[in-house]
């Protein structure tokens, strides 16, 4: 059983996450992508096919594919009551695609270019509007200037604007989106707060 005092939930909360695991479980009491991809769109209205993908990767620790007890109330933690630090890791491994501990030029280019919608009738290369940002995303982020970004430069930079958390794209859900789910599992007691 996880503990309240591992996540930022409270013991009422966590049985209804957990409750809603069960109903979300398809093999034995795991949460697989598909499952987690369709709560992801349909209850937090994240729509990128590959940045569900990186946020189910960024919760499933264990790599196997599928979400345990631990996995799915932990990182449920972090995505809807995460610190700042928190954050700055989670958003980091969803962007970190190679999981080398660095975001290089080239998944930044392949981050950015899944976030933009480019109007059909243009003459210019589309890719060259997406390097341009990478350049732009690299000034801003990368403080050792060494054209990747660290954890340490991705955490300093968004600590000096924590609105670049999601600069390669939406993997954190909205407000409105975020308080709804919340109340679904909230316990009186944190109402109260």
């Amino acid at each position: 059983m996880i503990k309240s005092d591992s996540s930022s939930f409270s013991k009422l909360e966590i049985e209804k996450l957990l409750e809603m695991q069960r109903k979300l479980s398809t093999r034995g009491n795991k949460i697989d992508r598909s499952k987690f991809r369709d709560l992801l769109h349909n209850t937090f209205a994240i729509t990128e096919d590959f940045i569900m993908d990186r946020v189910f990767k960024a919760f499933d620790k264990d790599n196997d594919s599928h979400l345990n007890e631990e996995e799915w109330i932990l990182g449920m933690s972090v995505f809807l009551r995460g610190t700042i630090d928190e954050l700055c890791k989670y958003c980091f491994d969803v962007y970190d695609m190679n999981s080398d501990g660095f975001i290089s030029r080239e998944e930044m280019f392949h981050l950015l270019k899944q976030s933009l919608i480019v109007p059909g009738n243009e003459q210019d290369d589309p890719d060259d509007g997406v390097k341009d940002l990478v350049e732009v995303a690299l000034k801003k982020l990368d403080q050792d200037h060494d054209t990747r970004v660290s954890f340490e430069d991705f955490k300093t930079s968004i600590h000096d604007d924590n609105l670049l958390l999601e600069c390669f794209g939406r993997c954190l859900p909205n407000l409105p989106r975020k308080e709804s789910f919340l109340e679904q599992i909230a316990d009186e007691a944190h109402l109260k707060k």
